[in-house]
């Protein structure tokens, strides 16, 4: 990897240069936002433009456009979601360079303007151009560009670039924020939608770093049970959290938890959080069907009827918040103390880990300041497991902590299976493809499914990569599974066609010939049933309760002396 060319060192068109480069104007090490320029052949392309400050990147394209390089001069610019570090500096890109043409998913599109609330809604320009997910359009002449959702936030999405050429195709893979995991609001990165890509490099987020996180319901349980003995101890609760995807999943979190469910509990919501709930609202039909079932039945976000109550803060309930334990959902920048004021009781500050934000230590009223994680990004066992599955040459490591990406770019398993980059702004990486490059065998996969409880009914949701098994047509036959506890865990069993044909055969046979029950193969005249227990390694229901109707193919009939 060549790591000491900074921005104004870039070859010019006679030089030699592979057909792939990447360029990060931002990485994301502090809150400066995410910006990579990428080079696929002729083609320029801009990934998110979440700078503060556009000035090093308009001087680059200047200074570019100057020189005649086709380096630095962007053609397009595709953004991965709505977040401020991937999209604030897109409206004054647009104003510096109002025909550059800016493409992202639908539902982005639609929550942009959200990053510049102090804008009027008319004043912004719908310079974003709605892009369909999961279909191949060609954006440029051999160059195509592809959608996939990305979990994280309602229209977040990865983005695969192919560059046809007479020889071969090139692919890159840019992730922007990805999480594995559904959430309330949103489902997770598909990872079966990805495999098989063939893939040359891999822009990816390594937010977490290596850390390893509890599966989320383990999370959200967590912060539930703090909040619930916040109450029982009679204080309120602030949540100051980010305007867009953190805040509505709590507020959902809150509404449907079990802890919460049907209490007398008024759930107040601020400023431009309020906001990010109103434009949710909107994008209801891209929400995933379980909420939008939810939705059917009840508002999603705005209920004064239904207990907990949720409510939009105005100034006039400033001067009774507090009166009773109620919690907030504000701005991460707001002002706690309109809230913390005299005479309101004893508030507890909870802070989501992994964003900064900054709170005070001494408030008008008695306050505790803890921390909490619902984490919105993939962990670091998350981060790996993409990564093997789609097996690149190249892993470019983007968005974190420099000692975060540092922790990842020293993992033997990456370092002994691919070519691994973490660049710093203004360093140009050259992706040079070889061809005999060998693609690493894919590790065993451990699948993880989704727990979806909603109202009555509970969902569990497996990855379609275990329909690949030729195990899955005889597990599926019949559609019916069992559920037992074995300890903690909840096993599930199929119940096959030859189980419910001999269930239903032995129902018949016992009701006409009730004598002639100890002749059937089944559990009931099975050597290895005691107390109705199975007791055969071999068989599919070990230690496992069975019915004495019941048949499997291990099965052993008793021996005269034993029965």
């Amino acid at each position: 990897m060549r790591n000491d060319l900074s921005v104004s060192s870039l070859p010019d068109d006679g030089e030699a240069a592979s057909e792939l480069e990447c360029l990060p104007y931002s990485v994301q090490h502090e809150d400066e936002g995410v910006c990579l320029l990428v080079r696929m052949g002729p083609h320029r392309i801009l990934l998110d433009c979440g700078l503060g400050d556009i000035s090093s990147l308009t001087r680059g394209i200047t200074k570019s456009a100057n020189k005649g390089s086709s380096l630095l001069a962007a053609d397009l610019v595709l953004i991965s979601h709505a977040h401020p570090d991937h999209a604030r500096g897109l409206l004054a890109l647009n104003q510096a360079f109002p025909l550059l043409p800016v493409y992202a998913s639908e539902v982005t599109s639609k929550l942009l303007p959200l990053n510049w609330p102090e804008q009027a809604p008319e004043e912004i320009p719908a310079f974003c151009q709605a892009l369909p997910l999961r279909s191949p359009i060609e954006i440029q002449e051999n160059l195509v560009v592809e959608l996939f959702p990305a979990g994280h936030l309602p229209g977040a999405v990865a983005i695969l670039l192919t560059y046809h050429t007479e020889n071969r195709d090139y692919k890159l893979l840019y992730t922007g924020d990805f999480f594995l995991s559904n959430s309330r609001l949103v489902d997770g990165l598909r990872l079966e939608e990805l495999r098989g890509l063939n893939l040359d490099v891999l822009l990816i987020e390594g937010s977490y770093g290596t850390s390893r996180h509890p599966h989320r319901r383990n999370q959200e349980n967590q912060l539930a049970e703090r909040i619930n003995r916040a109450i029982a101890d009679h204080s309120s609760i602030i949540l100051p959290t980010p305007a867009l995807g953190l805040g509505q999943e709590l507020l959902m979190l809150l509404r449907s938890h079990h802890h919460f469910t049907g209490r007398d509990l008024d759930i107040w919501v601020d400023g431009n959080v309020a906001t990010g709930c109103d434009a949710y609202l909107e994008l209801l039909p891209h929400l995933p069907a379980s909420v939008q079932n939810f939705a059917r039945h009840q508002p999603l976000f705005w209920d004064e009827r239904v207990r907990p109550r949720v409510r939009r803060l105005k100034v006039e309930d400033l001067a009774n918040l507090g009166s009773s334990p109620c919690i907030v959902l504000t701005d991460s920048t707001a002002d706690l103390g309109k809230y913390c004021q005299p005479n309101t009781g004893t508030w507890l500050i909870l802070l989501p880990e992994k964003i900064d934000i900054k709170v005070d230590q001494e408030y008008p009223a008695p306050t505790t300041i803890e921390s909490y994680l619902l984490a919105q990004h993939s962990d670091g066992p998350g981060t790996t497991q993409l990564i093997h599955n789609l097996r690149p040459q190249h892993v470019v490591f983007v968005h974190g902590s420099p000692a975060y990406l540092a922790d990842l770019t020293s993992l033997d398993e990456l370092q002994n299976r691919y070519h691994i980059h973490s660049p710093a702004a203004g360093i140009l990486v050259e992706l040079p493809i070889g061809e005999t490059f060998l693609q690493p065998s894919a590790p065993e996969t451990n699948y993880e499914g989704e727990l979806t409880e909603l109202e009555t009914v509970i969902t569990i949701t497996l990855p379609e990569a275990i329909t690949d098994d030729p195990r899955w047509q005889q597990f599926a036959d019949t559609g019916l599974i069992e559920a037992r506890w074995q300890g903690e865990e909840l096993v599930l069993r199929s119940l096959s066609q030859r189980e419910l044909l001999n269930q239903n055969s032995l129902d018949v046979a016992r009701n006409r010939h009730p004598h002639t029950w100890s002749d059937l193969e089944c559990c009931g005249t099975c050597r290895y049933q005691r107390g109705q227990r199975c007791w055969n390694p071999a068989a599919p229901l070990y230690n496992f309760k069975v019915t004495l109707e019941g048949y499997c193919p291990a099965f052993e009939r008793l021996s005269e002396h034993e029965s």
